[in-house]
């Protein structure tokens, strides 16, 4: 995830700001605001292009899921890396982005990531859960598995909180 400024390809302007996985994938666009104790707990369909191209589908902030394509295949005939370690990315930062107060920003600082044994059809899961957050660090860990119940993937990450830079006049 990163703290960059949208680009005209972004999101889709309709959606709705709150949304908790809208904000963590384009945290630049949305003004500063009032504290908020949490985000609503709903998620969306798709973020930006590569939420879309990767297909990933929100089920809450700390869920994702993503039906395996032969897209996501890489030449070594296994599910791509990337496609994983996006899913991850995504799904700790909208975990994080629930917990924040709308003046809060985050952006990825680190993910340790441990490739278990991989699947090259069907539907992964990942699913997140915050280990420890204070004032400026965030701390989640994530894994995804198969539909049959295989464990994929395990990943640790830290995030930076801060409060949001003023909208200049």
């Amino acid at each position: 995830m990163s703290d960059a400024p949208a680009t005209p390809s972004g999101p889709d302007p309709s959606a709705d700001p709150d949304d908790p996985a809208l904000r963590a994938a384009d945290t630049a666009i949305a003004p500063p605001s009032p504290p908020e104790v949490s985000r609503p707990a709903e998620g969306p369909r798709s973020l930006d292009g590569i939420t879309s191209f990767l297909g990933l589908r929100w089920d809450d902030p700390q869920t994702v899921r993503m039906q395996i394509r032969p897209e996501l295949i890489n030449r070594g005939g296994l599910l791509s890396g990337v496609a994983t370690y996006a899913m991850v990315d995504y799904c700790m930062g909208s975990t994080l982005w629930a917990q924040t107060a709308k003046d809060e920003r985050i952006a990825t600082i680190s993910i340790s990531i441990n490739y278990i044994q991989t699947a090259i059809e069907g539907e992964i899961v990942c699913r997140t859960e915050l280990d420890r957050r204070n004032r400026t660090i965030g701390i989640m860990k994530s894994s995804i598995h198969a539909e049959d119940g295989r464990l994929l993937v395990t990943a640790v990450g830290s995030y930076s909180i801060r409060k949001a830079k003023p909208a200049p006049l």
